[in-house]
């Protein structure tokens, strides 16, 4: 009769076998890489970012009477002026260019986020906890530095720069993110599409 039990349709006896669906690791080993190498790239502004934010901070320290959370603040607005540089022109320089105005206002309302986080931590060791000698203050402003890039990190590739139209979070183009249909697929449904014209169709279809 053409159908089964279960009321679908068998395929055509000489319809090809479809091919079997692998997983496909090239594309997810590539979406890896551009991830991998944008992290290394976040890593590296924030790297010299971080080295920028400490001897900014010490430096202020060392040259006037700022309270330690203030002196911080300062050190952390110099950093968040060079990682925007570092950012739009190095890690993600390929990202979406338009809106400049919306990229900034929102780097820097993120960033004034992270600010408050940095400085937070500094600021709960230094008044909460008594923790005030310069080593302290450096090791709490480190720690501070840290949990706050976790955030710009998410933060600043989800909503900052922002991947072009067609283009994945990991930077990958094409329709699914890499994941497109392979010769082999589109030969076998050319084949059965052209198997299922050759078929007889009942006389109500004729």
């Amino acid at each position: 009769m053409g159908h089964g039990s279960s009321g679908r349709r068998a395929a055509p006896p000489d319809a090809p076998t479809p091919p079997s669906s692998p997983v496909p690791r090239g594309a997810l080993l590539r979406r890896a890489g551009r991830v991998w190498s944008e992290v290394a790239k976040f890593g590296a502004v924030g790297g010299a970012g971080l080295l920028v934010n400490l001897l900014v901070f010490n430096l202020v320290r060392h040259i006037t009477d700022l309270q330690v959370v203030r002196a911080s603040v300062i050190a952390t607005i110099v950093s968040i002026v060079f990682n925007y540089v570092g950012f739009r022109y190095f890690t993600y320089r390929d990202r979406d260019k338009s809106g400049r105005t919306r990229e900034l206002t929102l780097f820097l309302l993120f960033s004034a986020v992270g600010l408050v986080i940095e400085n937070g931590v500094l600021f709960l060791a230094t008044y909460g906890f008594g923790w005030d000698s310069p080593l302290q203050s450096n090791v709490f402003k480190f720690l501070g530095i840290g949990i706050a890039t976790l955030f710009r990190f998410w933060s600043y590739r989800t909503w900052v720069f922002r991947a072009l139209p067609g283009q994945g979070a990991g930077g990958e183009t094409g329709h699914g993110a890499g994941l497109e249909a392979g010769p082999e697929t589109v030969a076998y449904a050319e084949s059965y599409l052209r198997a299922e014209s050759k078929k007889p169709r009942p006389k109500a279809f004729r």
